[in-house]
């Protein structure tokens, strides 16, 4: 199938890309805010160890990511018939609503539910994808893409940092600072954000399109995005071990608080912004999106078997800045898939990468949590919080060989 003729990008004033590079900002900011008083929270609202609290920790995840695999599908299409504007603004309201919330729940049942309502309102992310494809010609797709991934990275820097400084006047302290801003980020973007999809270009909305299992569908009328949507699940499941175990195997193995794990964490997000925000472009430039998404996977398997190896912080640090170019990996796969997309399914196209990606997350956390809570439990064979990342290496290299098997002869 032949994609249409784009019809050229729509002007936009720099307040309204400002608006949507700060949506997404802030939906990691509240992705990474809850990580660093995680573990604490469980082990004290939930009276239980911390092999436990892992195990809680990961099924927490998979509430947040399964409600994002059923309505990202649905805000994707719904955008897709209805513009940008209105599913934009409604997402970035109700996450603030879901932040006030969360900072209200009073067990670990309604940590549960808040984080099924954050996973809900976090599709936000896919109707901001759908809006810079909307503005962004083709060509310039790849370093757009990764502008967004630079405020998903400035969201992890903040958002962790944030929470560990936070939490030590309370967890539920960052809650109520991440509603606030959200909430002023709905009224600034219902002033400044203007509507990107031309009426003529919207089509029907359908039910069929718009669940999640429907989203998978749409993959095949669409030449070698199938196979590049594998590549992307293997990449978003094993990659899931960060946010799974991360704080937990820092409090294991190297005994950090919770102002540790949100300092590791934000120069963590550093690394990534900088990578995607600052290098994605004059990659893309110098070596194009194969060789940039090969280059990224390769760190990625390095890291992961580095990190299970650390034995002191500076070489955790050290390896931060080795698992940065898997940043690019994300962008690169969607810029490459976008293009042979037609215009009008912008939209569908994102909200079908969402689902993949929350399938893939939601299994990958529940199982990487598991594995820390298998092997750090008492009377293990082996006790060690380092498992997960050994496999996470292994699986991290099976996508990268089905990368380089699925696109060894194209000419790149």
């Amino acid at each position: 199938m032949t994609a249409s003729a784009p019809a050229g990008p729509r002007p936009v004033s720099r307040h309204a890309v400002a608006f949507v590079l700060l949506t997404v900002l802030l939906d990691m900011v509240g992705f990474g805010l809850i990580i660093p008083v995680t573990p604490a929270l469980i082990e004290d609202v939930g009276g239980v160890g911390l092999a436990e609290a892992s195990i809680i920790g990961g099924w927490m995840f998979f509430a947040f990511s399964f409600t994002q695999f059923l309505f990202s599908p649905l805000a994707g299409n719904l955008s897709d018939r209805f513009g940008r504007r209105p599913l934009l603004l409604l997402a970035v309201f109700g996450l603030g609503v879901d932040y006030l919330f969360s900072a209200l729940a009073p067990s670990i049942g309604w940590l549960f539910l808040g984080r099924a309502i954050a996973g809900m309102c976090g599709a936000s992310w896919v109707i901001a994808n759908a809006y810079i494809a909307d503005i962004t010609p083709p060509e310039g797709r790849a370093k757009a893409f990764g502008l967004m991934g630079a405020a998903f990275g400035l969201g992890f820097v903040i958002g962790p940092a944030l929470g560990g400084l936070l939490g030590e006047f309370g967890p539920r302290v960052p809650f109520y600072v991440a509603a606030c801003v959200s909430l002023l980020n709905f009224v600034y973007g219902w002033f400044v954000l203007p509507e990107t999809l031309a009426p003529e270009n919207r089509r029907p909305f359908d039910w069929r399109r718009a669940n999640p299992f429907g989203a998978f569908r749409v993959f095949r009328s669409y030449p070698g995005v199938v196979p590049l949507c594998g590549v992307l699940f293997v990449f978003f499941f094993a990659s899931s071990v960060y946010p799974a175990i991360w704080p937990f195997w820092g409090i294991a193995k190297f005994g950090w608080s919770e102002g540790m794990v949100g300092a590791t964490l934000a120069v963590f997000g550093l690394v990534m912004a900088g990578f995607q925000g600052g290098l994605t472009g004059p990659a893309v430039r110098r070596f194009g999106e194969y060789r940039v998404a090969l280059i990224g996977l390769v760190c990625a398997v390095v890291a992961a078997a580095g990190y299970g190896l650390a034995g002191a912080l500076p070489v955790v640090v050290v390896l931060m800045v080795i698992h940065g170019p898997e940043g690019f990996v994300h962008p690169m796969l969607t810029a490459m898939m976008s293009k042979v997309v037609p215009e009008n399914a912008q939209g569908e196209l994102q909200g079908g990468l969402s689902a993949i990606m929350n399938v893939a997350m939601l299994a990958g956390t529940v199982f990487f949590s598991q594995i820390f809570g298998i092997f750090m439990r008492d009377g293990a064979a082996w006790q060690s919080p380092d498992a997960g990342f050994f496999i996470a290496a292994g699986v991290l290299a099976l996508a990268l060989a089905g990368f380089v098997a699925l696109t060894r002869r194209e000419d790149h």
